[in-house]
């Protein structure tokens, strides 16, 4: 099975690797590890420096402060899901349209991300990724809410 992992660090897409990490899956299952940003959210994760930020310097060099959640989220699954083959892979663009753009080009079998639970007003002037993704996907794709905080996880 390859499943596209979709994540962008925040606590909905730590709940995605978390439902990841925590079912079985079959033997020789494949996870991509996907962190798509934007050319403008590039340069806006630098605010405290002078000058804009090429985004080309982001890429060459991944390991950036800004970016360890995918390294994070990587090791996380390795630690907790062993059997799962995982691969990271950074990219530039709209999210929706990079994350559909690669499912389609990996074969994946399952989307996998998080939802941030924006209201109405902001979904409706920044877009839903999520929406997005499961509207026009070419495999099935499954949307993750993050635990409310008074609830207790007990799988960790």
């Amino acid at each position: 099975m390859r499943i596209l992992l979709a994540i962008d660090g925040s606590p909905s897409s730590d709940a995605a690797v978390d439902e990841v990490c925590r079912r079985p899956w079959p033997e020789g299952t494949e996870v991509l590890l996907l962190t798509v940003r934007s050319p403008l959210e590039i340069m806006t994760l630098h605010k405290s420096s002078p000058l804009p930020i090429d985004s080309k310097d982001i890429f060459e060099h991944p390991d950036l402060e800004d970016m360890k959640f995918l390294d994070i989220a990587a090791t996380e699954l390795e630690q907790r899901a062993p059997e799962l083959r995982v691969k990271t892979m950074l990219l530039e663009g709209r999210p929706k349209d990079v994350i559909l753009d690669e499912a389609e080009l990996w074969g994946a079998e399952l989307i996998v991300l998080g939802a941030n639970g924006y209201g109405a007003i902001r979904r409706f002037m920044l877009g839903s990724v999520s929406f997005a993704v499961a509207l026009n996907a070419p495999c099935s794709v499954e949307i993750v809410r993050r635990l409310p905080e008074h609830r207790i996880n007990i799988d960790k």
